[in-house]
C-alpha cells in the first residue's frame, strides 16, 4: 500500500484543503482520499501498518486506515523533519532548530530526545528513522548545508551517540543495509550491523536523479522486500517557461525545455535568468536565445539581477565551502567573484533598488534560517538584519528600500511579514491563512503563494506602511519550492503577467520503481 498526499506541496498549510492524505494499494491504479485528513502532509506508517501518523500545520495526528476520524497527538511549533513509528508505540519526530522529539502514540508532551552540539555546529536533527527492535534511531544531523550533512545513529537505551557516514535521510532495510542520499541526488547503500551500531563496510552508490531537496529530504520509499520507490530530481525532469496573466490564463515563453528553477526578469524585461542542470542560463525573451552564463554546475541557487540590469548574483558551492554569494557581469564578459565566504548554506534572494545591498537568508547555527544583508560599498561585510529562534527567509526589498516582505514560521505555520529596513521598528503580518514566495512588484503589490493559489495585496510605503486584504489572483500547478522563501516565479514590470515553471509534457511519471537487492 502506498499513502501520500494529493495537491500540496512544502509545509503543511491550514487553508490548503485541496492538500490530503490519499491511499493506493499497489496492484490498483485508483487512490482514494483519507477521510479526516485534509490539511495533511508526511504521512508514515505504524509498525503494524495500521495505522498512518501524519501532520498538519500545527499538530501531529494519527488515523486508522480502517476507518474513523484523526486523532490529535500533540502540538508542534515550527517546520516538520520527519517522524518514526517505534515497536514500543512511541514516535520520534524532528522539528525546526532542535534535536529529535518524542512522545507516545496514544498522544501526550513531546520530550527531547537528542541533543544539539554547538561544538559540531549541529543547527538541526532531521528524518529519524527507528531501527528494528526500537533500541537505536538513525538520524541526520544537519550543520549548516546539505552537503556536510551526517548520518547518525543514537542508542534509546544508553543515550550514546555516534556519527557514521556522510549523508542525509538515512533508512534501515532488512538486508542489513543503510540507504541514504547526498546532495548531488544520489542514492548509496553501506552495510551496517543493527546489534553494534556500526557501518562494516564502505558506503556504495545505487541510483543517480532521485529528488533531494535543501533541507536534506530525499523522495524515496523501501520496502522489505527490496523495492524501492522514487521521485525522480527535478534538476533532470524538462520543465517549460509560461507566462501567466493575473487571470491565471497561459503563454508559452518560447525557451527550449528543461530543468528550470528560480526564473528571474532583468530590470528592463527583456531577460530571463533562470538555474538549469546547476548552472545559470539567461534567455533572451525578444531573440528567443538561451546563453549559459556560469559553467561550474555547482548547484547553483538565485539568481538576482542587479538594479541597472549589469550584473547577476546567485550562490555556488565552491572551494570545500557550502553554497557562498558570488556575481558575474550578466553579458558574460568577466569573470565570477566572490562576495562571501561562509560556513553556512546562503541563498540570496533581493537585491535593493540603491544598488548598495544584497538580501539573503543563510543558515543558522541554532536559530534556523536567518536573514542577512551584505552591503556591496566598502567592506562587504555581512550583517544580521533578523535572527530569531524561529525561521525567517525570502526577504524582498521594496522598491523605495525602506521595507523588507520576508517568510517566518513564528506562529507555528510560514506567513508573510514586512519589517522596516534596516531598522528598528515593528513587524506587519501580511498573509492571513498561510504564504510562501513572496515577490514585491513595481506597483507595490505583494505577491505570495498559499498552496496553489496566487495572492496579491495592496501596500503603501509612504509615509509608513500599510497593506490591504490579500485577494486571490488564480490557481495553478505550477514549480514550487519546498524552502519557503525562495520564490519559483518573476513578476513583469507592470504586474499583470508572470513567468512560472511548468511541467513539461513529456509522459515522464512522478515515479520510478527499481530493485536494488
Amino acid at each position: 500500500m502506498y499513502v501520500g498526499k494529493r495537491a500540496g506541496v512544502g509545509q503543511p498549510n491550514q487553508r490548503s484543503m485541496d492538500q490530503q492524505l490519499y491511499r493506493r494499494s499497489m496492484d490498483q491504479l485508483e487512490a482514494s482520499p483519507i477521510p479526516g485528513t485534509e490539511g495533511g502532509a508526511s504521512p508514515f506508517f505504524s509498525p503494524d501498518g495500521q495505522w498512518v501518523g501524519f501532520f498538519t500545520y500545527n499538530k501531529l495526528k494519527k488515523v486508522a486506515l480502517a476507518g474513523g476520524p484523526p486523532t490529535a497527538l500533540c502540538d508542534i511549533t515550527g517546520i516538520r523533519y520527519g517522524a518514526s513509528w517505534g515497536p514500543d508505540d512511541t514516535i520520534i519526530f524532528g522539528v525546526s532548530v532542535s534535536g529529535l522529539l518524542r512522545v507516545p502514540s496514544a498522544g501526550g508532551t513531546p520530550q527531547p530526545l537528542t541533543t544539539l552540539d554547538p561544538n559540531q555546529r549541529e543547527i538541526v536533527h532531521r528524518w529519524p528513522n527507528i531501527l528494528p527492535g526500537g533500541q537505536a534511531v538513525l538520524f541526520t544531523v544537519f550543520s549548516g548545508s546539505l552537503e556536510t550533512a551526517r548520518i547518525a545513529v543514537q542508542d534509546l537505551k544508553t543515550g550514546r551517540r555516534k556519527v557514521l557516514v556522510d549523508g542525509t535521510y538515512p533508512r534501515f532495510v532488512p538486508t542489513g543495509h543503510i540507504v541514504f542520499a547526498r546532495a548531488d541526488s544520489s542514492l548509496w547503500a553501506v552495510p551496517f550491523d543493527v546489534d553494534r551500531l556500526e557501518v562494516t563496510g564502505s558506503p556504495a552508490p545505487l541510483i543517480e536523479g532521485v529528488q533531494v531537496n535543501g533541507g536534506g529530504l530525499a523522495s524515496f520509499a523501501l520496502a522489505d522486500n527490496g523495492s524501492l520507490v522514487y521521485m525522480p530530481d527535478t534538476a533532470s525532469v524538462p520543465t517549460r517557461l509560461v507566462w501567466v496573466d493575473r487571470k491565471g490564463v497561459e503563454q508559452p515563453l518560447g525557451a527550449p525545455p528543461r530543468p528550470y528553477s528560480s526564473p528571474r526578469l532583468s530590470p528592463d524585461g527583456r531577460m530571463l535568468a533562470v538555474v538549469a542542470q546547476g548552472d545559470i542560463w539567461v534567455y533572451n525573451i525578444p531573440r528567443g536565445m538561451l546563453s549559459q552564463l556560469t559553467f561550474d554546475g555547482r548547484s547553483a541557487l538565485g539568481p538576482i539581477w542587479s538594479p541597472d540590469g549589469k550584473r547577476i548574483a546567485f550562490a555556488s558551492a565552491r572551494e570545500g565551502k557550502p553554497l557562498n554569494l558570488f556575481w558575474k557581469p550578466a553579458d558574460g564578459s568577466g569573470p565570477e567573484e566572490r562576495l562571501t565566504t561562509g560556513e553556512r548554506r546562503q541563498s540570496p534572494e533581493s537585491w535593493s533598488t540603491d544598488g548598495q545591498a544584497i538580501a539573503f537568508s543563510e543558515n543558522g547555527l541554532a536559530t534556523g534560517r536567518d536573514i542577512w544583508v551584505l552591503p556591496l560599498l566598502g567592506e562587504r561585510k555581512p550583517r544580521p538584519f533578523l535572527r530569531t529562534p524561529f525561521s525567517e527567509t525570502g526577504p524582498q526589498f521594496s522598491l523605495d528600500g525602506r521595507w523588507l516582505a520576508y517568510v517566518s514560521d513564528e506562529s507555528g505555520r510560514n506567513e508573510i511579514y514586512v519589517q522596516p529596513f534596516p531598522g528598528p521598528g515593528g513587524k506587519w503580518q501580511i498573509s492571513t491563512e498561510g504564504g510562501t514566495e513572496p515577490v514585491w512588484a513595481r506597483n507595490g503589490e505583494l505577491f505570495y503563494w498559499n498552496g496553489n493559489q496566487m495572492m496579491a495585496v495592496e501596500t503603501k510605503t509612504q509615509p509608513t506602511f500599510s497593506a490591504g486584504t490579500p485577494r486571490l489572483l488564480f490557481e495553478g500547478l505550477y514549480q514550487r519550492n519546498l524552502a519557503p522563501g525562495v520564490a519559483q516565479y518573476a513578476v513583469a514590470a507592470d504586474a499583470q503577467r508572470f513567468v512560472m515553471v511548468k511541467a513539461a509534457e513529456t509522459g515522464t511519471g512522478p515515479r520510478a520503481k527499481s530493485r536494488w537487492c
